[in-house]
């Protein structure tokens, strides 16, 4: 199936994209890496009268480190995350741990980060990781430019915070310190399909006690949803000097250990996962325990491989 007519423009800045953006209104959508939008325009399920290929709209492309933040421009593909340098510390680690979960090399070479917050599919894997870590998304229209939370923006299914007249010009990430540990962890059916559930995870460890944590979860709810409850569970929890544990690395972890306690909490008080047709509810459920609890334990391992980059000699600081 082709996609049905439509109009064409390549703007050349900014202030050009969100004029014709104004001028159409829903009736336009932005083509950036496209591999989502040309897909739905092939099969008629969006029909767009007017394309705008922001591709060489200068600046948006740009990836860089400042205020405490990675900056990311909407052009930015999802394969300059592949390596660990793309940030300082565990940022970078977490990032080129997440990028490889998405899709195949040729749509990660195309797709960006801001057109999946953009299309803000509810298994996308950038979602997880925006809401976990509490992002920012810059937003602009012919009004002028505003920054939302990723917790505010995403409405549901394909649904966002951003409005027909705007496109998303960058997203920022903190930047996080060297006691943090992170991990990604994801599930799917089939190698080519979506996550069934993924999780995104930030523990911060120190002396075998955690402080902060961060969880994002996508494909748990009907939009990514940070794990709230579940991270206070962990605050002032003892994981010990060591993760020789066996316990840690075993395929279940008890509800008397805090990383399966939390587990058990993100499963059923944070999540709210949407019946299957190959999984109902509560195996959803099962599924988002598991993976958090593999998620903390691999943020944990984390901590600890990279403890000796403050001083500490591989132990805990």
């Amino acid at each position: 199936m082709k996609p049905a007519a439509f109009d064409y423009i390549v703007p050349g800045t900014v202030g050009e994209a969100v004029g014709a953006l104004a001028e159409a209104g829903e009736r336009a959508r932005i083509l950036a890496g496209g591999q989502s939008l040309i897909l739905e325009m092939r099969c008629r399920r969006c029909l767009p009268e007017l394309v705008v290929d922001i591709n060489r709209v200068q600046g948006l492309d740009q990836l860089r480190v400042e205020d405490g933040g990675l900056q990311v421009g909407a052009l930015v593909r999802h394969r300059a995350f592949e390596s660990p340098r793309v940030a300082p510390g565990p940022l970078g680690r977490l990032l080129s741990r997440t990028v490889v979960n998405i899709a195949h090399p040729p749509i990660r070479a195309l797709g960006t980060m801001a057109g999946s917050l953009a299309w803000a599919h509810p298994a996308a894997e950038w979602g997880a990781v925006a809401v976990g870590l509490d992002a920012d998304i810059e937003l602009r229209g012919r009004a002028g430019t505003r920054t939302v939370a990723a917790h505010d923006y995403f409405h549901g299914p394909h649904r966002t915070e951003c409005r027909p007249q705007e496109m998303i010009t960058s997203v920022r990430l903190p930047l996080l310190d060297d006691t943090v540990g992170v991990a990604f962890v994801e599930h799917r059916r089939t190698r080519a399909g979506f996550a069934q559930v993924a999780v995104a995870v930030a523990l911060t460890v120190l002396d075998g006690v955690i402080t902060q944590a961060f969880i994002g979860l996508a494909n748990a709810a009907d939009r990514p949803v940070r794990a709230q409850v579940a991270e206070l569970s962990l605050i002032g929890a003892e994981i010990g000097s060591s993760f020789s544990d066996p316990v840690i690395f075993g395929s279940a972890l008890s509800d008397g250990h805090p990383f399966g306690h939390a587990a058990r909490i993100a499963a059923e008080g944070d999540a709210d996962p949407c019946a299957q047709p190959y999984a109902d509810v509560e195996y959803q459920r099962q599924v988002v325990a598991v993976l958090v609890g593999r998620a903390l334990c691999q943020a944990a391992s984390d901590r600890q491989a990279h403890a000796g980059h403050d001083g500490s000699a591989g132990e805990w600081r």
